[in-house]
């Protein structure tokens, strides 16, 4: 024997009314907003990933370039501008 407690009042029927919409809403097919935001999150790690080895290429790049400077004033003599060793 259940009985339903049940509050006759405007605001208490429209909140449950409310409620009941907002879960149906959650069960609905309206997953697509979870499965954009995995997509967004991938494409955004595939960038980062692109991103972090050009950054890492450019560095050796210009440390390469460094040293070479460094080896050039290294062996500067008076004469000459740069010597290599």
């Amino acid at each position: 024997m259940t009985s339903r407690f049940r509050i006759s009042h405007p605001a208490v029927d429209f909140l449950v009314v409310f409620l009941q919409g907002r879960v149906a809403k959650a069960r609905s097919a309206e997953t697509d907003r979870g499965a954009s935001a995995v997509e967004w999150v991938i494409i955004s790690a595939v960038v980062v990933a692109i991103v972090g080895v050009v950054a890492a290429i450019i560095s050796k790049a210009l440390k390469g370039g460094a040293d070479k400077v460094s080896h050039c004033i290294e062996g500067a003599d008076a004469d000459k501008t740069c010597t290599s060793k």
